[in-house]
Formats: C-alpha cells, sequence, structure tokens
C-alpha cells in the first residue's frame, strides 16, 4: 500500500467549507481513480492534516496524470478556494511496511 501525507493552511473562516469540499473530493477520487481514502485531521497547531492510501504508487501517480481532477468540480473548486495561498504541502509519500492501525466505528456507521 501506498500512502501520500498532506498539510494545508486555510484561509480563515473555511474551515467548514474545506471538510466538505475535501470529502466529497476523495469520495471522487476513490470512485473515479482507485484511491483507497483517506483521513482528515484539524491539527491543534491551526493546520489541516490528511493521509490518504493507494493500493499501490503506479495506481497515484496514473492519478496525478490528471491533477486528479474529478468530476465533482464544485467541490474541488471550494477546496481550492479554502486553502491560503502557498497553504499546501506534501508531507511524505511512501510504501507502508507495517500496518497497526485500527478502525473503531462512528456513532450512524
Amino acid at each position: 500500500m501506498y500512502a501520500i501525507a498532506y498539510r494545508w493552511k486555510l484561509k480563515p473562516g473555511t474551515e467548514a467549507q474545506f471538510e466538505r469540499a475535501w470529502a466529497a473530493g476523495t469520495s471522487a477520487i476513490s470512485a473515479e481513480f482507485g484511491g483507497l481514502g483517506s483521513r482528515l485531521h484539524a491539527g491543534e497547531d491551526g493546520f489541516y492534516y490528511a493521509y490518504a492510501q493507494w493500493p499501490d504508487k503506479e495506481t497515484y501517480e496514473k492519478a496525478m496524470e490528471t491533477r486528479m481532477h474529478h468530476s465533482d468540480d464544485v467541490a474541488r473548486e471550494a477546496y481550492r478556494d479554502a486553502i491560503a495561498e502557498d497553504g499546501s504541502e506534501i508531507l511524505f509519500a511512501g510504501e507502508m511496511v507495517c500496518d497497526l492501525l485500527q478502525s473503531i466505528p462512528r456513532a450512524g456507521d
């Protein structure tokens, strides 16, 4: 499994917009490019963090050929609009070597 970790600085007041758009975009990326999903975290430092999982590096690279331009243009625009200038970066990318993460069902799941 291949993973990418991201960090974003948002424009003030756009947190809810970003969260909704990120969720819609991530769902579209999974459906259209074969991504395995992602988790989004609001950091105590004011940044947003996410890590996305892919079956392999090749699937990720194929998705990146289109810059992951998925079909939900509204979500894509809202997502990009919420990010501060120079507020997006990839923190790491790499193959998983050990997975001890456990999923706990959330209320309503």
